[in-house]
């Protein structure tokens, strides 16, 4: 079975709540689901999942330090995450407030590391977004994005 990650920073509360959404979404598809707070995920528990999927407010039109930090430390892991699946996604303040430019922030590691990015055609393209607590469209999003990862993750992984 697929086993997916989804390891969140949140200072609110509303990035850990978009994470428990996308977890939903990629149980309802059938994948085994680990969400935990960036501070319980150690460098070398990513070598254990099919799909790792990172979340964080944005600070400054970038990332959260603790997130941040992890990438910075996976740099031992280079080319041990090849052909994983990779996802992101953020809270902010107010629209135009970043959250594009942190997804990409995380997503640009990820495809360093050689990840397989799940995007979207329809909204939100590069990975769920909210606006302070997540509304009903975030909501949405955000359990079909888990259900997309999930879906993606058990075609190359099983």
């Amino acid at each position: 079975m697929a086993k997916i990650l989804i390891c969140y920073y949140s200072r609110s509360g509303h990035t850990k709540e978009m994470a428990y959404l996308i977890q939903k979404g990629a149980m309802e598809a059938g994948a085994e689901v680990d969400t935990k707070d960036v501070k319980e995920v150690k460098v070398d528990d990513l070598k254990l999942y099919d799909g790792i999927v990172l979340g964080s407010p944005t600070y400054y039109g970038l990332m959260a330090a603790p997130i941040k930090d992890l990438l910075d430390r996976s740099n031992k892991l280079h080319g041990k995450l090849q052909d994983k699946v990779g996802g992101a996604f953020s809270s902010s303040t107010n629209i135009g407030g970043g959250n594009e430019t942190t997804i990409m922030a995380i997503l640009q590691a990820l495809l360093i590391h050689g990840m397989i990015i799940c995007g979207d055609h329809r909204g939100d393209h590069y990975g769920p977004v909210a606006i302070e607590r997540p509304d009903k469209r975030a909501q949405e999003i955000c359990v079909r994005y888990g259900r997309r990862v999930a879906e993606l993750t058990i075609k190359l992984h099983g």
